[in-house]
């Protein structure tokens, strides 16, 4: 059995994998044990990677790095050496801990306080915890009430023959609002995606579900756009893709991000998905599904 000091800032975690398989680490810490278990939480990319916090008197402790690899193994970060039970001495006693959260951490971190990216949490009652997303000390809201809405059309040029070439998060007539959501804490945007069968196309990210996003990379630009949420997909067609995009069949997709962003795919919050219907018309609202219940990432904690 190895038995590794704190300072040495490695820990050795275990997460489920995507394939919803729950898988476990065992962590000492000061003659006592944490144990977590983890569903649906998927790996990350360019050097981030989770670590876990233990909130004793109010004041972070961290339980290790730790992160997934390709095949769904629970790997050691750094290093990504496959743990299948791992033993932590972490010489230091969280009995009296109140909380366990999980955070994303950045390529190159080498500090002791959590980032402001916190995507699990749960309170210790009396020695276990269930880690959500909506906790409190995470992102605060379980995004089941998250509603949307989208149309298409292409508002920043001046043809008619490609209006099923761009999404726009919004509802007619008005327009109003199409998305209703959450507010993020610090660590978080909001990302709208077309995805076509060649792969995902950002629409922007965002904070708020009105005003303009943050981008538009393939708008015309000839117009401006409504002041919601969206993306023409006309013009800087990446590899792959041929613009304009008719988007017949596609899947429209708002994500919940990591800020900063580990990965320019979409990241796996993603509590609104709808399919563009192969007849779709533009200007139609077309309603998005709820699917935050079924696909968010889940944990649980015992201190033994």
């Amino acid at each position: 059995m190895v038995r590794i000091p704190i300072f040495a800032l490695v820990c050795l975690f275990f997460l489920g994998g995507c394939d919803g398989d729950n898988e476990q680490v065992t962590v000492q810490s000061g003659g006592m044990t944490l144990t977590l278990s983890f569903t649906n939480l998927d790996s990350l990319q360019n050097g981030f990677h989770y670590e876990g916090w233990a909130i004793v008197g109010g004041q972070p402790l961290s339980t290790g790095k730790f992160n997934i690899d390709a095949q769904n193994r629970i790997v050691a970060h750094p290093g990504g050496q496959v743990i299948n039970n791992g033993d932590f001495n972490a010489g230091q006693d969280i009995s009296a801990a109140t909380a366990i959260v999980i955070t994303i951490e950045p390529t190159g971190d080498n500090d002791m306080n959590p980032a402001e990216t916190k995507i699990l949490g749960g309170s210790v009652n009396p020695t276990s915890a269930t880690l959500t997303v909506g906790d409190a000390a995470a992102l605060g809201d379980d995004f089941t009430s998250a509603t949307g809405n989208y149309i298409l059309a292409t508002p920043t040029d001046n043809s008619t023959t490609n209006e099923l070439s761009g999404v726009w998060f919004l509802q007619m007539p008005g327009p109003s609002a199409g998305l209703s959501l959450p507010t993020l804490p610090n660590g978080w945007k909001y990302e709208g995606w077309a995805v076509p069968a060649a792969g995902p196309l950002t629409s922007g990210t965002f904070l708020s579900p009105t005003g303009v996003d943050e981008a538009a990379p393939y708008s015309s630009g000839l117009n401006a756009g409504p002041p919601f949420p969206g993306e023409d997909f006309l013009l800087n067609a990446p590899s792959g893709f041929t613009f304009p995009l008719d988007l017949s069949g596609a899947n429209v997709v708002i994500s919940v991000e990591p800020f900063p962003d580990d990965d320019a795919a979409p990241f796996q919050l993603k509590p609104l998905v709808g399919t563009v219907p192969a007849g779709a018309s533009s200007g139609t609202n077309y309603s998005m599904t709820n699917q935050a219940s079924s696909t968010f990432p889940t944990g649980s904690a015992s201190i033994q």
